[in-house]
């Protein structure tokens, strides 16, 4: 009888703690599951606009061709504007997460960087506007590297902000949904901007329209988060200053070697990115940089993304998110080979709508899949080790194309990033299990 009293003494401190951590954690995730469909609808209307305007400027058609007008034919200007926009968002990720992984609230700093995103946006436009296309394009040079900064912060803060309000089984079909209707509306609206304001003869002022209505379109779409209701967690990770932070990265790498192995994979597959604003380009060396076949590319590159987001979710939700990324980089591989042999507009339709799809889910996938490693405090340091390695590489990789490309020509810049996309995706596939069963068998 002493025994079995000693023995329930000694658990007593389990036994009632227990039960408060598991409370705590039922009510987080009655929350989630309360306002899943407030915010997801939230999240929805967000990504619409949002994508939809931010496509016009990401896009590897008229940013490319625009400096190409403005540095007046230099391969390298266009890899430099692009290494800028990279570099920005290279340098920030970790700043992001050290400013919220110890919040419980991240949408109010959300709402911040967001703006700052936006307004570097508005500056693009004005350029052209008001400066000559000598100013201009250092001016863009300059605002490319703080929408980079912006966006560094942002990739973790509203990754962040999803992976608290939507269930892991709901994100490939809010990112399939989201992308899918913003890429309908942004064929539409680069259709009308390729024809209408760019034209026949393009000018600095019909970029400059259509990147001023990228600026409004996601601004109405920023607001629209206001609608999300954000749980509190249970738990969040110290409140500790950023070299604290940096000095916890060989630990958690060293302790999760999948993810380790993940981010380096998916960081030699982003120097494949290096082939993007040469698509266009190369292209249009015998299809002319007209409005018209800009507006074309793009709705082909855009709307293939679009309606391909519906297949990556559909992948990702039934056989994880692993197998989409691996799919992804197969088609951008074949992708860019059949660009090598393509002639004449419909050829190249065909080679951007394998591409926009391509692109588009290895860009949805590997945001996706660095939310299922590890625990959820953890998160916010994932998603910027993550993208600020990936982000490096997508600083090197246009100057890299930029230089390929002025002195070797473009076929050597697409036979290189089709080396980093086989690279990433064979380690991937060798090193990398899928965190998701991972995690199954784990309890």
């Amino acid at each position: 009888m002493a025994d079995s009293h000693a023995s329930k003494t000694r658990f007593t401190p389990i036994v009632t703690q227990k039960p408060a951590s598991h409370r705590a954690e039922r009510h987080y995730q009655l929350q989630v599951r309360r306002n899943l469909k407030r915010n997801f609808a939230a999240h929805l209307a967000h990504g619409l606009l949002g994508q939809t305007g931010f496509r016009l400027l990401t896009a590897p058609t008229f940013l490319p061709a625009y400096i190409l007008l403005l540095s007046n034919g230099s391969t390298i200007a266009v890899g430099i504007a692009l290494a800028m926009q990279s570099l920005g968002m290279a340098i920030t990720p970790l700043l992001g997460a050290n400013l919220i992984e110890h919040k419980t609230r991240v949408l109010p700093m959300g709402f911040f960087i967001g703006g700052g995103m936006r307004g570097m946006v508005l500056c693009i436009a004005l350029a052209g506007l008001l400066l000559s296309p000598s100013s201009a394009l250092l001016a863009i040079y300059l605002f490319l590297a703080l929408l980079g900064l912006f966006q560094g912060m942002q990739g973790v803060i509203f990754n962040v902000l999803m992976s608290k309000v939507i269930p892991t089984d709901k994100r490939g079909w809010l990112t399939g949904m989201r992308n899918f209707l913003a890429g309908i509306t942004a064929s539409g609206v680069a259709y009308l901007g390729g024809h209408y304001l760019i034209g026949n003869s393009p000018e600095p002022f019909g970029y400059s329209m259509t990147f001023l209505l990228a600026f409004v379109l996601t601004s109405i779409g920023l607001g629209m988060l206001l609608f999300v209701r954000e749980p509190e967690p249970p738990t969040v990770a110290p409140n500790v200053s950023l070299k604290e932070r940096l000095l916890h990265i060989p630990a958690l790498l060293r302790d999760d070697p999948a993810f380790t192995h993940y981010f380096l994979a998916r960081s030699l597959a982003t120097m494949g990115r290096m082939a993007m604003p040469f698509y266009i380009l190369y292209a249009g060396q015998t299809l002319g940089l007209s409005g018209a076949v800009l507006g074309t590319l793009t709705v082909a590159f855009t709307l293939s993304g679009t309606i391909s987001n519906l297949v990556w979710g559909f992948i990702a939700d039934h056989r994880g998110f692993r197998l989409a990324f691996l799919v992804s980089i197969g088609l951008w591989i074949a992708s860019t080979l059949l660009l090598l042999f393509s002639q004449g507009l419909l050829m190249n339709i065909l080679v951007f709508i394998s591409i926009g799809a391509a692109t588009q889910g290895f860009q949805s996938t590997a945001i996706n899949l660095t939310l299922e490693f590890g625990h959820r405090d953890d998160v916010p340091l994932r998603i910027a080790i993550a993208n600020s390695s990936s982000e490096v590489a997508g600083t090197l990789g246009p100057l890299l194309g930029g230089i390929l490309a002025a002195y070797l020509g473009y076929e050597a810049v697409f036979i290189c990033s089709v080396a980093f996309l086989i690279l990433g995706g064979a380690m991937v596939n060798a090193y990398v299990p899928e965190p998701r069963w991972a995690a199954n068998k784990q309890h």
